[in-house]
């Protein structure tokens, strides 16, 4: 009878440590957060970056990372976030809009994040959007000023009368900035013109034709013109057609100007909001969007150099 007894006992702490197999070391509670990046480059890296230091300052060896790179490809996004919900991760961060979308279809349940997200309401669909996404989504968007953008073509060009617009059709949160640079330039009494690439195959060509019938290109935060800045800049350089930027990234590969979010800052933003829904001090659908408050005037000052271009006072180089 006392051996039935102890086999009884020994089987019941074995059940309850395993039922604190989320736990880490001495009962702490761990964490699993996926990470969706749509494509390799700068500024979605630093973003990552950013996220993964602010959980980690806070968790240390509790939170690990399943962090996962799309390589551009919507549809790898899509298998990426589904087995994320497929392993029941805690948490997902979406960077770049076409994660956000795959991420927001693969789940209803698990909290999301974006990041380097333009517009909210473009890349969810969502009419009149206030601010606040609502259910399990939240996050940081990297839209800057793009008033301010359109005035720096008439700050640093201003004898240009005709400016090209080039960025990727299949990414609708460059439709929407390139609608409202347009207007801005437009107000200027400026001649725009847009012009799209479907993806990296035909850069180049759409570059080329822009350069050749523009003063002035504007590139807003588009994913792919970022991963496609030295194909641009192949082609716009050496036309001696200088290019304003949404963002330092692309800038530095193929810019003159840019007034551009830090976005590791914007990362450590979108981390910070994580760590107050793991630790349940903050509801996700309660949480408004994030902005970067102090955007920054930036110059490549090596494509300025070449193309005689003159930066005024304001400006900080990229590093």
């Amino acid at each position: 009878m006392k051996k039935i007894v102890a086999f009884v006992l020994a089987a019941m702490m074995l059940f309850s440590l395993a039922a604190c197999g989320n736990d880490g070391d001495g009962g702490e509670k761990t964490y699993t957060v996926g990470i969706c990046q749509l494509v390799q480059h700068p500024a979605l890296d630093a973003a990552t970056q950013g996220f993964k230091d602010a959980l980690t300052e806070e968790f240390g060896d509790a939170v690990t990372f399943d962090e996962q790179n799309a390589s551009g490809d919507s549809a790898t996004c899509s298998t990426i976030c589904s087995g994320f919900v497929s392993s029941q991760v805690d948490l997902i961060l979406a960077n770049a809009t076409a994660s956000l979308e795959a991420a927001a279809s693969a789940t209803n349940e698990i909290p999301i994040l974006g990041t380097s997200i333009t517009e909210y309401g473009v890349a969810l669909h969502i009419d009149n959007f206030s601010g606040t996404v609502g259910g399990n989504i939240s996050g940081t968007s990297d839209l800057a000023p793009l008033d301010q953008q359109a005035d720096m073509v008439s700050e640093l060009f201003p004898d240009a009368k005709t400016v090209g617009i080039l960025y990727c059709s299949g990414e609708p949160n460059s439709v929407y900035q390139a609608q409202v640079v347009k207007e801005c330039l437009e107000a200027k009494d400026l001649t725009v013109t847009v012009y799209t690439f479907a993806d990296s195959n035909d850069v180049s060509t759409v570059t080329a034709s822009a350069c050749s019938e523009n003063d002035v290109l504007y590139i807003p935060t588009d994913n792919t013109a970022a991963n496609c800045a030295e194909a641009i800049n192949a082609v716009a350089l050496p036309a001696g057609v200088p290019i304003i930027c949404g963002e330092e990234g692309i800038c530095s590969g193929c810019g003159v100007a840019t007034l551009s979010i830090d976005y590791y800052e914007l990362g450590r933003t979108t981390g910070q909001m994580a760590v107050k829904i793991l630790k349940g001090e903050a509801d996700i659908s309660d949480m408004a969007i994030e902005y970067y408050p102090n955007p920054v005037k930036k110059y490549n000052e090596t494509n300025a150099t070449q193309l005689n271009v003159t930066i005024p006072e304001g400006y900080t180089a990229i590093g």
